[in-house]
């Protein structure tokens, strides 16, 4: 894989977090394919581009601040994984500190065309029950 590739795809991941980090859900949406298939744990089926794109505005709307401490990623041919530990408040005052894996494949378009992310739901409970 080239310097150039992993650039772009370093670049991607990035965007990514840092859309979500900042509430910019616009990015989100443009970062995502026409086509994206999002898979994520307790998932029975994968989610489309706008299923997906709902799922992250509902968890910047239940938020008041989302943090990413990244502990690991690994660029490959097309794509990154990556572990990292998600930090966010909700609007109640309920934190989490969740734990995740995830796996974004990346299109020689420049946007995310696969996303598999793994972590407990347990953690992301005290969210729901604020």
């Amino acid at each position: 894989m080239s310097e150039t590739d992993t650039r772009a795809v370093t670049d991607v991941a990035d965007r990514l977090f840092d859309a979500i980090e900042n509430s910019d859900i616009a990015v989100v949406e443009r970062l995502f394919s026409p086509e994206v298939a999002v898979w994520k744990s307790g998932d029975v089926r994968d989610n489309d581009h706008v299923r997906s794109v709902r799922i992250i505005a509902w968890f910047v709307d239940a938020t008041v601040d989302r943090r990413y401490e990244i502990l690991d990623r690994q660029v490959f041919d097309g794509g990154f994984v990556q572990q990292h530990v998600l930090h966010a408040t909700g609007r109640a005052g309920a934190t989490i500190a969740m734990r995740v894996c995830i796996v974004i494949k990346v299109g020689a378009d420049g946007l995310i065309n696969r996303v598999d992310e793994y972590f407990d739901p347990a953690d992301i409970a005290p969210l729901l029950s604020a």
